[in-house]
């Protein structure tokens, strides 16, 4: 038994087809599907049912993939361990971050990490809040850039920047004659929201709540810029993070971005990772880059 074997098994598990684990792979489908005969061989069980146009996995096979699942990425940790202690900032991380993050923090951070840390590989993946905890918990991920608090005490956190909400409104609505709101300019306004799932839904709601806002129904948005186009065709208003609008507005914009008086509402972005991480060193080290850079 080896590591590859192991691989191809989990693959296979995964995938549920063996064109697709063998590409996945990058070996050709009969060398995957030879060498699974031989796992089976070796283990003297049966892993994959073949007798059905689907591949289908015995209940053994399931319960070794699960294991073998773990190895692997104990054996990944071990190489990873080795290489951090020759030099903590390279490597590679496995970096999740939250979807009303990634495209507007990416592009202003990953030019300077990769300049300070050029043997550092990061593999980004951006998923829900719900999503990257389970991801993290399950050491598929090393560390997480999203909203905090998280409702869990199982992690550490690492805080990153404080950012604002910013009020976006169509160009023609009232409110965008002003330079600056407060919140209760919201009162009995009705605001676009994001669907469940983002966190940012509910510190949006929060503000809402406070404000004496209400959400507009009958429509969710998926993202932060499905929003900005519907306040950009005059459908309502919405709460926008700060690194999500522009920095320069053009004249012909159809977008007022509006900064709140204080005590602006604002949301805390910060990094989360498990508890001991042999890779803490490397964490902090991130969060300095980070802070320099946002401020």
């Amino acid at each position: 038994m080896n590591l590859r074997d192991l691989e191809y098994l989990v693959a296979v598990e995964e995938e549920c087809h063996f064109h697709r684990a063998a590409e996945r792979c990058f070996v050709s489908q009969p060398t995957l599907s030879g060498q699974l005969k031989k796992l089976e061989q070796e283990l003297d069980i049966l892993l994959v049912d073949r007798n059905n146009r689907q591949v289908v996995m015995t209940e053994a096979g399931q319960v070794i993939a699960e294991q073998a699942r773990k190895v692997l990425l104990e054996a990944r940790a071990i190489k990873e361990i080795a290489s951090t202690f020759h030099d903590p900032m390279a490597g590679e991380l496995h970096v999740g971050l939250i979807p009303t993050v990634a495209p507007y923090l990416l592009p202003v951070i990953m030019p300077v990490l990769k300049k300070s840390y050029p043997k550092l590989k990061l593999w980004l993946h951006e998923q829900q809040t719900a999503v990257l905890l389970k991801q993290l918990r399950k050491a598929e991920l090393d560390l997480l850039i999203l909203a905090l608090p998280v409702e869990t005490n199982e992690f550490s956190e690492i805080d990153l920047f404080n950012e604002s909400f910013v009020l976006a409104v169509p160009k023609d609505e009232q409110l965008a004659k002003k330079k600056t709101i407060r919140l209760s300019d919201l009162d009995n306004r009705e605001m676009l929201l994001l669907e469940e799932g983002h966190c940012l839904r509910g510190q949006a709601l929060d503000v809402c709540f406070a404000a004496g806002a209400s959400e507009q129904s009958g429509f969710q948005a998926t993202s932060l810029e499905t929003l900005r186009h519907m306040v950009a065709e005059g459908m309502g208003m919405t709460l926008l993070p700060e690194l999500s609008v522009p920095k320069k507005v053009r004249k012909d914009d159809t977008i007022r971005y509006l900064p709140f008086t204080n005590p602006q509402p604002s949301r805390r972005i910060g990094m989360l990772y498990r508890k001991g991480s042999y890779r803490e060193e490397t964490f902090f080290n991130m969060a300095g880059v980070i802070k320099g850079i946002i401020g």
